[in-house]
């Protein structure tokens, strides 16, 4: 199918031009898509059901920000981990990888545009403002107007369009483009909803709106329209994680659908193959959780008097799994002593754990057992 055409530009080099969007011929999903397709909405349904069982969901709707946030920031190259932004939440350390402020925006821009939806529709508008949130005060906003549209050229790969691996459409073309996008986001069913958000992302990032932060962007996007078609009741399916663990597969599916014979089905197969994925993966995260609660809160019995305050803190530590006897203080307006004597307990039933265990001064605890959940091993082992 032919989606755009490449048109050499004034000062020589070839930029990629697309065509009316969607397409006037309507995709035609074949048997292979159909398949993935069925299995995918199949997936999101069991997803959106045991979700809805958990407890206190938004405490760990919170963790799978993070996790959505570190991985779409990791596919980019930066250095900084999940581990990283919740030590930074957490205040116990003042120094962290000068990248960290680049995932704590995606998860404040994520917050934002969860929150933005109750009164915004899904427009150029609101893709603006989330831009803004997500670049604002990063190493990455000098000189890439956040929340702006660009006015002059970009390119992916190279050091210029000449020599670069990808061309978007010029400035002049821009407008034309995103308006098609817009009004692709509010027209009707000729698609179903799954077929939409695969087709909205491989579209976005073809047109490179922004100077910089184009990918995270686009896959924050896909969430919100994830939610906004009413796929998800509640936002526990993040992609980014897939598009990380299959980077290449990911750029070159990406690649092949801005051609002007364009590859539309293998994008389509491998989103689609990646929302069953991470579905199915987070419905077995979603009952390890459960699992893990109802054992924990057995052992805090244990606690007898402290058994209230212990909740208290196994409550907070769903939002906040690696802390500091200062802020387990806060949690519960206990004093210093108490507040380590509680610690202590929560260490000797298997609830915290000391992360370094030859530190005496300034001690930090994680909630391990959670926190493996949402992490890779060597996050896990990286050195405190």
């Amino acid at each position: 199918m032919k989606i755009g055409k490449f048109v050499k530009q004034p000062t020589g080099y070839i930029a990629f031009v697309p065509n009316k969007f969607p397409p006037q011929e309507l995709v035609v999903l074949n048997s292979k898509t159909q398949q993935l397709h069925a299995r995918a909405t199949l997936m999101l349904g069991k997803l959106d059901g045991i979700t809805l069982l958990l407890p206190d969901l938004d405490f760990f709707i919170l963790m799978y920000i993070r996790k959505e946030a570190a991985r779409s920031s990791e596919i980019e190259g930066t250095q900084a981990t999940i581990i990283d932004v919740i030590k930074s939440e957490a205040q116990i350390e003042s120094r962290f990888p000068h990248d960290v402020e680049r995932i704590l925006h995606y998860v404040k821009a994520m917050e934002y545009g969860l929150k933005r939806l109750e009164t915004l529709p899904l427009s150029l508008r609101f893709i603006r403002e989330i831009h803004e949130i997500l670049i604002e005060n990063t190493v990455d906003a000098p000189g890439k107007t956040p929340g702006e549209f660009r006015t002059s050229q970009n390119w992916i790969g190279g050091h210029s369009p000449s020599t670069s691996i990808f061309v978007p459409p010029p400035p002049t073309e821009l407008f034309r483009c995103l308006d098609d996008f817009e009004k692709f986001l509010y027209s009707g069913d000729e698609y179903p909803p799954l077929i939409k958000a695969a087709l909205a992302h491989a579209q976005f990032e073809t047109i490179h709106p922004f100077l910089d932060g184009n990918g995270r962007t686009g896959r924050l996007l896909t969430t919100f329209y994830l939610c906004k078609l009413g796929m998800l009741e509640r936002p526990v399916l993040y992609l980014s994680e897939y598009f990380l663990n299959n980077r290449r597969a990911y750029y070159d599916s990406l690649n092949t659908y801005h051609q002007e014979d364009a590859d539309i089905s293998g994008w389509l197969d491998f989103f689609l193959e990646g929302v069953a994925t991470i579905a199915e993966e987070a419905i077995e995260t979603s009952k390890r959780i459960h699992s893990l609660r109802q054992k924990d809160l057995v052992k805090i019995q244990s606690l007898g008097k402290r058994a209230k305050t212990g909740i208290l803190v196994l409550e907070n530590l769903y939002k906040l799994p690696i802390v500091s006897v200062k802020k387990v203080e806060e949690w519960t307006g206990l004093s210093r002593p108490q507040a380590n004597e509680l610690v202590k307990k929560l260490v000797e039933i298997g609830i915290l754990e000391q992360r370094d265990k030859n530190v005496e001064y300034g001690r930090e605890f994680w909630y391990k057992n959670y926190l493996e959940l949402f992490t890779r091993q060597e996050e896990m082992e990286a050195k405190p």
